[in-house]
């Protein structure tokens, strides 16, 4: 059986009201309207609700019991849709964010911090991960990762310049071994490379030539998911490593890495915050990307 839940509604109000006119009246619809519903409902229960005289309305047992039963649903109902209503105006609620590992720029603080000092209202869940999936299908409002690998479909939103990959080694390294000349010469180097899982080929270092781009598939004497620890080997000397030179700078400023081949390395397309439509846009999803348009970071 299906119900109209829009006719429970209207048989509640008659039945707070004792009164098809009053009802009509606080719905703004005529006393027929009213009356043509309740009669629908009935026939689809198969039962009378109220009993009709020229002066009055009562509700019949059936009805007593229905109205018992339903009236505290339909308070809820009304309330939660209250409550989604509610969420087009103030940003609030609970924002799921899927960010790439590498997005240092993102993940660093301060445009996080300064987003949720604006929006004390709304709550942040931020999956620092490098697999590939559905956003929407699992939930996400939006993600964070480099625009090329991004659907075409999905909105993008810029929150990092251009960007490039470059190999760097630490000085000891480079005093011991010597500095490649060509990415190829790094077949025969030790070098630390990143896998996104142990059972995944490692991730391929990516050059260009004049104008012509190339990957080398280095003999990884270290593989790792984590950056961090990419960076620590390299630093101390384990062998020479390849990411995103944001990841590298506080190494480079500190003197505990070098870039190297860095004439090999171009620049492309940075991080983007993506999402799916703007179209009936969350408040809380508006305001991040209102935020990252405006947002410019302090100089330290």
């Amino acid at each position: 059986m299906l119900t109209d839940f829009n006719a429970l509604a209207v048989f509640a109000l008659v039945a707070e009201e004792k009164s098809f006119r009053a009802a009509a009246d606080r719905m703004g619809v005529t006393r027929s309207a009213v009356s043509q519903t309740i009669r629908r409902l009935e026939e689809t229960l198969g039962i009378a609700l109220v009993s009709r005289t020229t002066r009055s309305v009562a509700l019949t047992e059936a009805g007593e019991r229905l109205y018992t039963d339903a009236a505290p649903a339909l308070v809820e109902m009304q309330g939660a849709i209250e409550a989604a209503s509610n969420l087009r105006g103030r940003p609030r609620g609970r924002l799921m964010l899927a960010v790439s590992s590498i997005a240092d720029s993102f993940l660093s603080g301060p445009l996080l911090a300064s987003f949720l000092e604006e929006n004390p209202d709304v709550k942040l869940h931020v999956t620092v991960t490098d697999d590939e999936f559905d956003i929407v299908a699992e939930g996400y409002d939006a993600g964070v990762r480099l625009g090329e690998v991004i659907a075409q479909d999905m909105i993008a939103v810029a929150v990092s310049g251009e960007q490039r990959q470059l190999a760097v080694a630490s000085p000891g390294y480079l005093e011991r071994f010597g500095r490649p000349r060509h990415p190829s010469e790094l077949a025969g180097r030790r070098c630390i490379g990143w896998r996104r899982a142990a059972s995944v080929a490692p991730y391929r270092w990516e050059f260009a030539e004049d104008g012509r781009e190339f990957s080398v598939a280095v003999a990884d004497t270290i593989t790792t998911t984590d950056m961090a620890l990419m960076i620590n080997l390299a630093i101390a000397g384990a062998g020479i490593s390849f990411g995103m030179e944001d990841s590298f700078r506080p190494a480079f400023a500190r003197g505990e890495l070098v870039p190297i081949l860095e004439e090999f390395c171009p620049r492309f397309p940075g991080f983007y915050l993506y999402y799916p439509s703007r179209r009936n846009m969350a408040p809380k999803l508006r305001a991040l990307v209102e935020h990252v348009r405006g947002f410019r970071p302090v100089a330290g």
